[in-house]
């Protein structure tokens, strides 16, 4: 079959009503004594993210939007599996109204410190138990906060979750590591569509003039690529390769102008299926979200599984300003969907191949890029010369902080790496190897040190060394194939490459 069989459990045999708390740990003679989960999962680049002492097996999340005072009202069930006897444990949550939690049933005391939800269930949790948690909670999509996730548009909004902001949606634990399955029921006013990411399983309409949409998640998903988004759109469908479904969500007034840019999904779909293989989700497409207001986002698209956001304008130019960036995204299903980094300093990994990809199919159109050049060689050669530089102001491609997350040295310095590898193992061998990563690590997280590990397995070679300084040392390394390729020496005055900006991060893809 095309679509390989989830090996996860669906969300429906997930999520159920919230009365019953069901005890999986084996016979013990001495149970450990019940203690807090930690209020972290220990990210290098974002030590407060995430929570231990349980992973999320599945989430369901039932919001409606009001469309007269703009704010939603939403439930987040949850079902947890503790992985030590818990007296309390933690969500991340920031700008959530919480009225209400319940744990296996019961009433539980909860407090909301900093961007953590603190609860504290009736009875202690064992260890290896399952438990499901609701969460009762309004939202302010238009809320002033230290970083959102919300895009209030016109007529609704739209979510951009990553890095670290998917908890300013819904309690979770927001941390890429820890996968779930989705379930979202989203309910709107007559008139507008509420769309998510996954599979639309059913359509109600309510007695009140209103719509509830269900989307289920065939594939697990890491919160920061979650996407949920009201607005007056239409819902274009059409089959990609192998038959696969394709769903674009489009503003209304806007679809006909859009058509010419969504046509080109299908084609880019086979593209990159030839190198990676099967694409690995149920569905794909793209949601142009009604606004182009500036302050909307501060980039050019975004990953949200199975549907990457963009502002309409973008994808109104001609195909060859925007279809090596749709490439780019498109990449991210296999390089930061399918597989997930494990911590966010692993994220050269996402970006790295979805520049890698978006370049050679840029190059194969005799496209030339921002730097006027029209070949991959002659783009790396540039590149290649920065490199002493951008480790001095950015550090190392795999060695990035909160600040310089999301600058040129993990997308182009990514690609580099990348580069240097092909040119020693040769292009077949790189091509087994990057089949071969996602496929062990599909529907999971991997690490950088994962990656040198396959590498070296699928080439027959010790990579270790080489892989290792491409990604942590300060000097860059000599180039496989191109002894006369030189590195311009850092002086210290240098500005460190595209950075993040006004708590989001701005376009540093070489794709654009």
């Amino acid at each position: 079959m095309r679509y390989r069989t989830r090996v996860t459990a669906p969300a429906t045999a997930l999520i159920g009503v919230a009365t019953a708390l069901t005890v999986g740990s084996a016979a013990q003679a001495a149970p450990a004594a019940a203690s807090p989960g930690a209020e972290t999962l220990g990210d290098p680049v974002f030590p407060s993210l995430g929570n231990d002492g349980y992973r999320v097996r599945a989430y369901a999340l039932d919001l409606a939007y009001d469309a007269t005072t703009r704010l939603v009202t939403a439930t987040a069930t949850l079902e947890i599996l503790t992985t030590q006897a818990l007296s309390r444990f933690s969500l991340d949550a920031l700008g959530l109204d919480i009225t209400s939690v319940r744990v296996a049933g019961s009433g539980a005391d909860f407090e909301q410190v900093g961007e953590k939800l603190r609860v504290t269930p009736v009875r202690e949790l064992p260890d290896t138990s399952t438990a499901t948690v609701v969460v009762a909670y309004t939202a302010d999509p238009r809320r002033s906060l230290a970083h959102t996730a919300w895009v209030p548009t016109p007529d609704g909004f739209a979510v951009c979750p990553q890095p670290n902001s998917a908890h300013t949606v819904f309690p979770c634990n927001d941390h890429p590591q820890d996968k779930a399955a989705f379930t979202f029921r989203v309910t709107v006013p007559s008139g507008l569509r509420g769309v998510a990411s996954g599979l639309l399983v059913s359509t109600e309409t309510l007695t009140d003039g209103r719509t509830a949409y269900t989307y289920r998640s065939r594939e697990p998903m890491a919160t920061e690529l979650v996407q949920i988004t009201v607005g007056d759109y239409i819902v274009k469908d059409r089959k990609g390769p192998g038959g696969l479904p394709l769903r674009d969500v489009v503003p209304t007034a806007r679809a006909s102008a859009l058509e010419p840019a969504l046509s080109l999904t299908a084609g880019q779909l086979s593209w990159i299926e030839r190198r990676l293989g099967a694409f690995p989700f149920e569905t794909y497409g793209l949601l142009p979200c009604n606004s182009d207001a500036a302050n909307a986002f501060d980039f050019t698209g975004l990953e949200t599984q199975t549907l990457t956001l963009y502002k309409p304008n973008f994808l109104l130019q001609d195909e060859s300003k925007i279809g090596s960036h749709m490439m780019h995204e498109l990449v991210h299903s296999y390089f930061g969907n399918s597989v997930s980094p494990a911590t966010w300093a692993d994220l050269w990994l996402n970006e790295g191949h979805a520049d890698f990809y978006g370049l050679l199919y840029r190059y194969e159109r005799g496209w030339t890029d921002s730097l006027g050049l029209t070949t991959m060689e002659a783009r790396m050669k540039d590149t290649y010369a920065r490199g002493d530089q951008w480790r001095k102001t950015s550090g190392p491609v795999a060695s990035p902080n909160a600040t310089n997350l999301f600058d040129s040295q993990r997308y182009l310095g990514g690609v580099l790496v990348l580069y240097a590898l092909r040119q020693l193992i040769g292009e077949d061998a790189f091509g087994s190897v990057e089949r071969a990563f996602l496929d062990r690590y599909r529907n999971s997280a991997a690490t950088t040190e994962n990656y040198i590990t396959l590498a070296s397995e699928v080439s027959g070679q010790d990579l270790s060394g080489f892989l290792r300084d491409w990604l942590y040392g300060t000097k860059t390394p000599r180039m496989p194939g191109h002894p006369d390729w030189t590195v311009t020496p850092a002086t210290a005055t240098l500005v460190a490459p595209n950075t993040r900006r006004n708590g989001h991060y701005h376009d540093n893809s070489a794709t654009l």
